[in-house]
């Protein structure tokens, strides 16, 4: 399994329209590419010094083959469609290789 997690700081005077992009439109048309098992989106829980609300967002490909067809098919103009919030956010991409998975009782 491979997450590839996105990592975005928000401006917080476009926080709640991002928010709700991400939630109403962007991620599901990033899981509607087929490529991705899941998304699970967090808010990170440190405060930023230059300000602003950070979130990382992973979504999970069964393997680095699905991910690579998802960056040539897809991610481009996927990553187009958060142009609107251009100056505002920041955002930087991380691909991780799920060695063990293990859930308590």
């Amino acid at each position: 399994m491979i997450i590839y997690n996105v990592t975005t700081n928000v401006d917080e005077s476009i926080h709640t329209e991002w928010l709700e992009w991400m939630r109403n439109e962007h991620i599901p048309a990033v899981l509607a590419t087929g490529k991705f098992i899941k998304a699970v989106m967090t808010r990170v829980l440190v405060d930023e010094e230059l300000g602003g609300i950070s979130y990382s967002t992973q979504y999970t490909a069964e393997n680095k083959e699905v991910l690579a067809r998802y960056h040539k098919e897809d991610a481009e103009h996927l990553h187009k469609e958060a142009d609107r919030f251009s100056g505002k956010i920041v955002a930087f991409r991380t691909e991780l290789e799920v060695i063990t998975e293990q859930h308590g009782a």
